[in-house]
């Protein structure tokens, strides 16, 4: 198992030959500079920086196409990079290569609002598009807290706060552009709402975590803009009580837009980092999205669910400014724990279980969680059933690492054993390898194997990732 103490990056020159011909097509857009490197060698993941050998800058399809063909025709590693919001290990380069940073590729192509689809290259980040579609009434619904890129959204199938009303990624990608590993252009899928047209090879790139092909152009549903919006926080005597509200809550069939749970001490730190006064209790924060009538009956309903849990402390925020703020200290909930903190990184874990299993799962991993003694946060997507533990650990410390670890590795099997998934937003990269094969068992890892060598022949597109490292092959092409 690649564990965040035992994984070791071995890093291998790469060729002259190669070098000179990447500086010869590429120019200012290719960089060796120490600092470049590092950069494009650590995410948000904790493990440590594993840079690449080089990194190409892409501005448009025709690079992408060309790094391609070179990594092919030389043997060489190619890793995609947005932003490096991962948090997974997705962008290490574990055994070297090239790095190719797609965030210059950041156009937005075609909004067409009476389809409600917009066509966008892989580094726009979902701020910008809301930023542009907002105007015409419009909005991209998809938020996984970072100002993420959506070619890396994409990527790992990304999902977030609104994924209960709006679903994933999966669900919100129509179409794609990609290359393949001979530099090949593929288009797959359409802008029309559903096709029965051969294999489903959006959705089979959706997901892949850049180890089948790397996407230039992205087909995505968006929304028109809800006529009313209120969120809301309501703070309970414990976490199981929050928990069973929102199972309730969704049972009802009330359409609830967000549904977040944070444990009381992630309130604290929450209150620290960002400078606003929740009450220090596990917390519920909601938002409603419809017509004022509809927004005001989910209000109401929700709030008499709520109080039968024992629920209190309700606070509404109608206006932008005031729901910003609330949502912008759930999403600094991974910051604010690092700040309290300092000096740690975060093992980060996100499964998700069927809902009818959720209070037990949080209350048993809290339990677990407290009695290690490690610090953590936790908040939670628990709408849909999942959540994240964030074990706040010393990266040097090696007792305290193997702790995070092995309640790493309970937790991920309890949510197996409840017939959920060892990730349900933040994909497999290198951290979760083993707990894939668990998952899938070996029919299903056997079929992706033969996929991958399928696309990827010589194993050049981000290799080590999903699936346990295996050499480059040489196939005589």
């Amino acid at each position: 198992m690649y564990t965040t103490a035992s994984l070791k990056p071995i890093q291998l020159d790469l060729p002259v030959a190669f070098v000179e011909a990447l500086q010869a097509r590429f120019g200012e857009q290719y960089s060796d500079n120490r600092s470049v490197l590092e950069q494009h060698g650590r995410d948000e993941s904790p493990f440590a920086s594993m840079p690449p050998n080089g990194v190409v800058f892409a501005r448009d399809t025709a690079d992408v196409q060309d790094a391609m063909r070179l990594c092919t025709q030389y043997r060489v590693p190619l890793i995609p990079y947005g932003v490096g919001s991962s948090v997974e290990g997705q962008i290490l380069a574990v055994h070297g290569g090239l790095s190719l940073d797609l965030s210059q590729m950041n156009r937005i192509l075609d909004i067409h609002t009476e389809d409600m689809t917009v066509t966008v290259q892989p580094g726009v980040t979902r701020e910008q598009l809301n930023h542009e579609l907002r105007d015409q009434g419009f909005f991209f619904p998809i938020d996984p807290g970072a100002n993420a890129t959506l070619g890396g959204m994409a990527s790992t199938s990304a999902s977030g706060t609104t994924a209960v009303r709006y679903g994933t990624m999966r669900e919100n990608v129509l179409a794609l552009q990609a290359v393949d590993t001979t530099g090949e252009l593929v288009h797959t899928g359409t802008r029309a709402n559903k096709t029965s047209a051969g294999y489903d090879l959006t959705h089979l790139l959706v997901g892949s975590e850049g180890t089948l092909a790397v996407f230039t152009e992205i087909t995505l549903r968006i929304h028109p803009l809800p006529e009313a919006i209120m969120a809301a926080t309501c703070s309970f005597p414990d976490i199981e009580s929050a928990v069973r509200s929102v199972i309730e809550i969704i049972q009802a069939g009330i359409p609830i837009a967000r549904s977040e749970l944070i444990d009381a001490y992630t309130v604290h730190m929450v209150n620290q980092y960002s400078k606003i006064g929740l009450a220090e209790k596990p917390l519920l924060l909601l938002e409603f999205h419809g017509s004022p009538t509809g927004v005001l009956e989910q209000v109401e309903q929700v709030q008499e669910i709520a109080a039968q849990h024992g629920g209190s402390d309700f606070e509404w925020a109608s206006t932008p400014e005031a729901r910003t703020r609330l949502w912008t200290a759930r999403h600094h909930a991974h910051f604010a724990g690092l700040a309290n903190h300092p000096g740690t990184r975060s093992v980060t874990t996100d499964i998700c279980v069927p809902i009818s299993r959720l209070a037990e799962a949080v209350t048993i991993t809290v339990k677990k969680a407290d009695e290690s003694g490690i610090p953590y946060y936790l908040v939670g997507h628990v709408g849909d059933g999942n959540f994240h533990m964030g074990y706040l650990v010393h990266p040097d410390d090696p007792d305290q690492l193997a702790r995070a670890e092995a309640l790493n590795h309970d937790l991920v099997h309890m949510a197996l054993d409840m017939q959920g998934t060892c990730t349900g937003e933040h994909g497999i990269g290198l951290h979760k390898i083993d707990f894939l094969v668990n998952e899938a068992g070996p029919g299903s890892i056997a079929m992706m194997r033969a996929i991958k060598k399928a696309l990827d022949p010589l194993n050049i597109l981000n290799p080590g990732k999903v699936l346990a490292y295996e050499p480059l092959r040489d196939t005589g092409l």
